[in-house]
């Protein structure tokens, strides 16, 4: 059946969701063939829908799209399904005959949903320690502390200096004074910080960390995790697989050490580090330095100044006009064969083009 634009109707059923795309924000949603979505725009699919089948897909747990979509090389958007629906019985899957795509939100904005996610759902509880199953902890207070051990839990803490702290499973921690913490290790579990001088640190599966204040860290080691820090001086870690770190924060640090991760550093003087295969470093600030070593990883540095290395086997690098790009080759045993320095924009390399290093010579690609 044919894909067709549509105007949306009165009076159905329309689920917020998110959905992942590739680079060009497009997907296959209908047996391999390839849709192009553009924001705003609405379209609707004929026949029958069901989900994992046949029908527009996304997702209404914001980190469930990292299974169909790892955060390297992907996008993300905020959705509109309506039309049929059909659920997926094992995730929040939704499949769909219409979706429209409402916005693209981008990583930052799939940790935000993911917190608020978790924190809506949770059963609100006046204590500072829950053990309860979908319970909350609240504390408001200076130097306070809040936990919530129960699955589905909540714990928030907005004083000054405060902690808190969930560890149950799809619990979420919130920190919003400063130099406060908040830490979630339960699985699908979500942590943010956004005082000064704060610490998010999510360690389930597909959690989220997100530390939005001046010198704050946002650390996620469970798989498909995502880590965000866009305070002044923050950093951002994931070391889970098909994870992602975004740090946009001036002087700030991105690195992502699982498989299909990705770094993201926007600020000036940042780093960003890829360290797990197929993953991508990005450094999009002034004098910053992106870095990846795993196999067939990709290093862009797209701010004045910077540098791009790519040392992994069959790594590509990219630059913008004037920046430092670092390849290393490398046989099918890993050793090293040769090695390439050169200025994007100088001595026929391209600024803008990727290139990857072979026979000696950076070849572009």
């Amino acid at each position: 059946m044919a894909i067709k634009e549509s105007k949306s109707a009165e009076g159905q059923e329309v689920v917020i969701a998110y959905k992942g795309f590739d680079k060009d924000l497009a997907c296959h949603p209908e047996g391999g063939e390839r849709v192009q979505y553009v924001v705003g725009e609405t379209l609707e699919l004929d026949g029958d829908i069901a989900a994992c089948h046949r029908g527009f897909h996304a997702c209404e747990y914001p980190l469930d799209v990292f299974g169909y979509y790892p955060p390297a090389g992907s996008r993300f958007a905020l959705v509109e399904q309506s039309g049929q629906i059909s659920r997926h019985d094992s995730n929040s899957k939704v499949a769909s005959s219409k979706i429209k795509v409402s916005a693209e939100i981008g990583l930052p904005g799939i940790i935000k949903a993911a917190i608020e996610y978790t924190t809506s759902r949770a059963k609100p509880e006046n204590s500072e320690h829950v053990t309860s199953r979908q319970g909350a902890a609240s504390s408001t207070g200076n130097y306070g502390a809040a936990s919530s051990t129960g699955d589905q839990g909540a714990a928030s803490s907005t004083g000054n200096r405060g902690a808190a702290s969930s560890t149950g499973n799809y619990g979420a921690a919130s920190s919003t004074g400063n130099r406060g913490a908040a830490s979630s290790t339960g699985n699908y579990g979500a942590a943010s910080s956004t005082g000064t001088q704060g610490a998010a640190s999510s360690t389930g599966t597909q959690g989220a960390a997100s530390s939005t204040g001046n010198y704050g860290a946002a650390s996620s080691t469970g798989d498909q995790g995502a880590a965000s820090s866009t305070g002044y001086r923050g950093a951002a870690s994931s070391t889970g697989d098909q994870g992602a770190a975004s740090s946009t924060g001036n002087r700030g640090a991105a690195s992502s050490t699982g498989y299909r991760g990705a770094a993201s550093s926007t600020g000036n003087y940042g780093a960003a580090s890829s360290t797990g295969d197929r993953g991508a470093a990005s450094s999009t600030g002034n004098r910053g330095a992106a870095s990846s070593t795993g196999d067939q990883g990709a290093a862009s540095s797209t701010g004045t100044q910077g540098a791009a290395m790519a040392s992994g086997y069959a790594g590509k690098v990219m630059g913008a006009e004037g920046n430092a790009l670092f390849l290393v080759e490398r046989d099918d045993e890993y050793k090293i064969v040769s090695v390439w320095a050169g200025i994007a924009g100088q001595d026929g390399i391209k600024a803008g083009a990727w290139y990857v290093l072979r026979d000696g010579k950076p070849v572009e690609v």
